[in-house]
C-alpha cells in the first residue's frame, strides 16, 4: 500500500492475495484465511463525488454490492450486519474494512479490503459462527474468478455513487440490515442492554429503542449475543 500513502495510487487499482495471515478486521481484530480458498481483495477508490461526511453512503454502497455478489450464490438470506459485515442467516460469511486517507481536507483515496469466506470449511475454533459458500452450497468455485467478478460490482457501486442515489442505498441498506427491527443485546463500556434495532441512519449511526431512542457510532458499541428475537409492532 505504499502508492497509497504516497499519492501514486490510482481509481480502481487492486490486489488479490492467495494467502493472507494478518488481514485487518473490525475493532483490531484479524482476518486469517485459508491459501487459495477466499476471496482477500483490497482496492483503491478515490470518492470523486463525496464530501468527507458522506463516507457512509460508499461504505453502504460497497456492502450492497457485496451483499448482491454472495446472494447470487447463496440466496436472500445474505444480509448486511452493521456496519459493514456480510451475514448469512446467523452466520459471518465475510467482512469488509474501509481505511480513508486524506490530504489535508481532501478525502483523496479509500482503500477497500474485503475478505469473503469461499471454499473453507474448517475454521478456528475461536471464530464466531463463521460459514462459506461452499458450506452453504456444497459446491467448489473458481476464488480468483469469483475475485474478478466481486471487483467490478464494487467498482461499478463506487462509480454510479451520486448524491441522488443516497435516499435509495439507505433505503435498500436496512432493508437488508441483520436483526433490523428484533431486539438485540448490545454492550456499551461495561453496560449491556438489550434494545430493538430501528435501522441506520445516513451518518453511519445504529438507531435502537427501548425506554429511550439511542445513536451509537461506529466503535461506540459491540454486540454481546443475540437476544431472544421479538419483533417490533
Amino acid at each position: 500500500m505504499g502508492k497509497v500513502h504516497a499519492g501514486l495510487a490510482s481509481h480502481g487499482m487492486a490486489w488479490f492475495a492467495h494467502e493472507q495471515t494478518a488481514g485487518k478486521g473490525q475493532r483490531g481484530k484479524t482476518w486469517t484465511s485459508e491459501p487459495g480458498m477466499n476471496i482477500a481483495l483490497s482496492l483503491v477508490l478515490e470518492p470523486r463525488t463525496l464530501a468527507a461526511h458522506q463516507q457512509f453512503y460508499l461504505s453502504a454502497a460497497i456492502a450492497l454490492a457485496c451483499m448482491d455478489f454472495f446472494s447470487h450464490y447463496a440466496g436472500t438470506a445474505t444480509v448486511v450486519k452493521w456496519p459493514n459485515d456480510l451475514y448469512w442467516r446467523d452466520r459471518k460469511a465475510g467482512g469488509i474494512l474501509i481505511e480513508n486517507i486524506f490530504q489535508g481536507s481532501v478525502w483523496k483515496y479509500a482503500v477497500v479490503g474485503i475478505g469473503i469466506n469461499i471454499n473453507q470449511i474448517d475454521f478456528e475454533p475461536d471464530l464466531a459462527h463463521p460459514v462459506s459458500l461452499k458450506q452453504i452450497t456444497g459446491n467448489e468455485f473458481d476464488v480468483e474468478l469469483l475475485a474478478r467478478s466481486l471487483y467490478q460490482q464494487v467498482l461499478d457501486a463506487a462509480s454510479a455513487l451520486s448524491a441522488d442515489a443516497f435516499e435509495s442505498i439507505l433505503s435498500r441498506y436496512n432493508r437488508h440490515l441483520y436483526k433490523q427491527g428484533t431486539l438485540v443485546q448490545l454492550k456499551q463500556e461495561s453496560n449491556a442492554f438489550e434494545t430493538f434495532l430501528i435501522g441506520v441512519n445516513g451518518q453511519g449511526q445504529l438507531e435502537t429503542i427501548d425506554s429511550e431512542l439511542r445513536k451509537f457510532d461506529f466503535g461506540s458499541v459491540e454486540w454481546i449475543r443475540d437476544a431472544a428475537v421479538h419483533k417490533m409492532v
